[in-house]
């Protein structure tokens, strides 16, 4: 299987492209997530082994977390945060055997360690701010723009006419009362396109299992490689404003959750279930997930410490879900069949040392993308093909959209078969990936929400595939690169496929229907 990381390490997009600047007038230039109880600490004993970060999952009750807390302390360890309410605690420890023994802490449903590399020092994550670059723009062009109705590099998002939210922003951009809030390495803030729509009293830096909500803490480690949140951000949200470009829902509003670790870019159980609790007690309404929790591609259920990781990361996200938010989740880049019987993973576990295994998907989710009640989204170009890289699978893919693809060429004037958006600094660039399907997917659950404010998680769910528009399998060979070999197969009927699942997500359904 191809390996489903990027360039930018973890998140599920394909390496950058062109960086918009000069030649298009551009010059670059403690909120908890949940109640968390004090923080307990062990008396000082001599460490054994390298320092991790463990998950334990208990009955979400008071007495329950109080008694494993106390284990925790107990077993040499620190409690750095307790989610109460879904019944997972999330400690650190050296000591050998640390999760064997809160395994046998009564009342504990699973524990484990969240990652295979030693925890980093706190002096690595500390809050980058990104340089705000100004836009030089001539003022012919801006009057240009707004007198089409355009934004001044709409004409290069062939992707915004592929799930016409071009014609829908002309009816209705969205509510300010929806919030999507972008879980990933980070959002620049103080782009241009981005600061008009940004949600500074949702966001929060999640990394290392706490919510940190003083200002810019959700922004970039470094501009130049925590790029992909940004990008992502502008993809939903970048506002009609007669700058750059335009997101799916330029009428919403955009908060960013930073996971992410900085140098590395990982994103840990620990911090990916603060961002969901976190969503779900500032009133957000949407989640968009492009990336898969570290360490493991897979998080299979004979693995002690996997089984630890999906089901504190599971819960997390049903507590939102319960809550009012949709989460929606990158289906991955490997161009695998996620209905398989088996699946090859040589990728895992990232953060070490990789070793060759086979899993059986049916007891071992992608997660987030394959917990239940998120939105699976898989990526298509700009000839309305499934992208050559991204997963499929009957019964596992339930919408797609615009992801980018080199191989499939978009109408002129767009020469990029990747998508266009918003980078840090005031700059745009090229990715493709199903990092950039799944925000095109949230954009348009927020176009639903915002014309259906009552309606739940699922029902916003249901619409969406409801108002899906769906190709059905290609009448050919699927051979996106032309080598002349078969890349994948596609399975199903016209309403519902391994390639497609429902169908490319309607932004102009969403406003109407």
């Amino acid at each position: 299987m191809a390996d489903p990381r990027s360039g930018h390490r973890r998140a599920l997009s394909l390496p950058v492209g062109l960086v918009l600047t000069a030649a298009l007038g551009f010059l670059p230039g403690v909120a908890t997530a949940g109640p968390l109880e004090k923080q307990e600490r062990a008396t000082p004993v001599a460490a054994a082994g390298p320092q991790l970060s463990y998950v334990v999952n208990t009955t979400p009750s008071r007495a329950a977390v109080n008694r494993v807390k106390k284990a925790v302390v107990r077993a040499g360890g620190t409690v750095v945060a307790s989610h109460r309410r879904i019944g997972v605690v999330v400690a650190h420890a050296a000591t050998p055997g640390f999760a064997r023994t809160m395994r046998a802490v009564e009342g504990v449903q699973s524990a484990g360690a969240t990652r295979t590399a030693p925890l980093r020092s706190a002096s690595s994550l500390q809050v980058g701010r990104p340089e705000k670059v100004e836009e030089r723009r001539s003022g012919a062009a801006v009057r240009a723009a707004r007198a089409a109705g355009k934004e001044p590099m709409e004409e290069l998002q062939w992707d915004l006419a592929a799930v016409k939210a071009d014609r829908a922003a002309r009816i209705d951009p969205g509510s300010r009362d929806v919030t999507v809030a972008v879980i990933d390495t980070g959002v620049d803030d103080t782009h241009p396109d981005l600061a008009p729509n940004f949600s500074a009293a949702q966001s929060a830096n999640c990394v290392g299992g706490t919510a940190d909500t003083k200002a810019g803490a959700w922004r970039p480690y470094d501009a130049d490689e925590d790029y992909h949140g940004t990008h992502v951000a502008g993809e939903i949200a970048a506002a009609r404003n007669g700058v750059g470009v335009a997101g799916v829902a330029p009428g919403v509003k955009v908060s960013s959750i930073k996971v992410s670790e900085a140098e590395t870019s990982l994103f840990y159980a620990e911090s990916v279930v603060c961002a969901f609790m976190f969503a779900a007690e500032h009133d957000v309404e949407i989640t968009n997930n492009s990336y898969y929790v570290d360490p493991w591609l897979f998080n299979c259920e004979d693995h002690p410490d996997q089984r630890a990781i999906a089901e504190a990361v599971g819960r997390a996200a049903r507590y939102a879900e319960g809550r009012g938010v949709l989460n929606v989740a990158s289906a991955g880049n490997s161009n695998a069949d996620l209905a398989a019987d088996s699946l090859d993973d040589d990728s895992s576990p990232n953060d070490s040392t990789p070793a060759d295994r086979e899993i059986d998907p049916d007891s071992c989710p992608d997660v987030p993308a394959q917990l239940p009640g998120v939105v699976t989204v898989g990526a298509t170009g700009a000839q309305g093909l499934k992208s050559y890289y991204s997963n499929y699978g009957l019964g596992q893919i339930d919408v797609a959209a615009p992801g980018g693809d080199k191989y499939q060429s978009p109408r002129k004037p767009a020469e990029d078969g990747r998508i266009l958006s918003t980078m840090p600094g005031g700059d745009y660039a090229y990715l493709q990936g199903t990092s950039m399907a799944g925000p095109h997917v949230a954009g348009v659950a927020a176009l639903v929400k915002s014309r259906h404010p009552d309606a739940g998680p699922e029902e916003v769910r249901r619409m969406l595939t409801a108002q899906a528009d769906n190709p059905g399998c290609p009448s050919g060979r699927y051979d996106p690169d032309g080598d002349g070999e078969r890349d994948a197969v596609c399975t199903g009927t016209r309403r519902l496929n391994s390639f497609y699942g429902a169908g490319v997500v309607d932004a102009l359904d969403a406003v109407t229907r």
